[in-house]
């Protein structure tokens, strides 16, 4: 439930307070990792409908990395 929220308050802040095209979306698709700008994952993902925020693997701003699913 946190990393749902993470991601949220993530997306929300690129999208309202920052370039959203600084941002990449990594998502698992037919088992494999694509790579993809915030607003790209949202026309492709139908605001979440297609692409539910679970397949959701990394969201990073440039190098850096925001979001990760696994924790190491």
């Amino acid at each position: 439930m946190a990393r749902k929220g993470k991601v949220a308050d993530i997306l929300s802040k690129a999208l309202y307070s920052d370039d959203p095209n600084l941002y990449s979306i990594w998502y698992i698709d037919l088992g494999q990792i694509k790579d993809v700008t915030l607003p790209e994952f949202l026309k492709l993902s139908e605001n979440f409908q297609v692409i539910p925020a679970t397949r959701i693997v990394f969201i990073k701003k440039g190098d850096t990395t925001l979001y990760s699913k696994t924790k190491n």
